[in-house]
């Protein structure tokens, strides 16, 4: 068994698609999958499972049976976490935030090409992999939003560094 993390899109988001945390660690239970843990009200849960390329999918599916409508989710092993959380293009200074923001599928290179167009002195912007990477200088001239991505590369979801590094501390 691996351990995971999904990260689920739009969840206790603006009093929207709110889903308490035990609940949602009892329908993850109730999909087969173990040792079933909640990192605060996001939508981030870790859990154990077989690795297999269509987990998004099942877990996607069920979700969707369940509570009557559909939620993305975002899943990465523990190993893709680390590797994650360890990433060397950005090292955030006092007032700064890095965003991990993820998606389903590596970009395209016109996608990359276009959101280089974004870098400036508010924004800096990398794509490494299923991931984009936002350090963030300046909040109040800042483009970057998850609505701004997925723009540019459809449906995704945005946890800060912070919140990566914290639930590998606690759940790795």
């Amino acid at each position: 068994m691996t351990k995971h993390v999904a990260f689920l899109r739009a969840v206790n988001v603006g009093g929207t698609n709110i889903i308490k945390m035990y609940l949602l660690r009892k329908m993850f239970e109730s999909f087969g999958l173990g040792n079933v843990q909640t990192y605060i009200q996001s939508g981030n849960v870790i859990f154990e499972a077989r690795a297999a390329p269509s987990l998004e999918a099942k877990i996607e599916k069920q979700l969707e049976k369940t509570l009557g409508h559909k939620t993305e989710v975002f899943v990465r092993s523990m190993e893709e976490i680390e590797r994650i959380a360890d990433q060397n293009r950005f090292k955030p200074g006092e007032s700064e935030t890095l965003n991990v923001v993820f998606l389903w599928e590596e970009s395209a290179k016109s996608q990359i090409e276009t959101l280089k167009q974004y870098n400036s002195a508010a924004d800096e912007f990398a794509v490494i992999g299923r991931e984009v990477y936002n350090l963030l200088h300046d909040r109040d001239r800042s483009v970057f939003s998850n609505n701004f991505i997925e723009k540019i590369f459809n449906t995704a979801t945005t946890r800060n560094i912070t919140t990566i590094k914290k639930i590998l501390e606690k759940y790795c």
